[in-house]
């Protein structure tokens, strides 16, 4: 019987909180996605609302989406793009 594999997509968010009240987020890795929340909590949850649109989009056009994959706890496969310039 063959194991079930979890995608699980990791991505680092910068949570800042704003001058006027609330949070900013944004996650670098990923351009244009960013979200504001009058909480923490909400922040959270609107930047990961983003992230999933984001990432739709870029499956609907078949563009390059970074990604770790978590088999068990002894193999995780990282997969994200290296600019070598010559």
């Amino acid at each position: 019987m063959e194991k079930k594999t979890t995608k699980i997509l990791l991505y680092s968010v910068v949570i800042e909180p704003c001058e006027e009240g609330g949070y900013f987020a944004n996650c670098p890795v990923l351009q244009g996605c960013h979200a504001e929340g009058k909480t923490y909590a909400e922040v959270i949850e609107n930047i990961e609302d983003v992230i999933k649109a984001h990432i739709e989009i870029r499956k609907k056009h078949k563009e390059f989406i970074s990604s770790v994959i978590v088999k068990n706890r002894e193999n995780i496969n990282v997969n994200f793009p290296i600019l070598v310039r010559d």
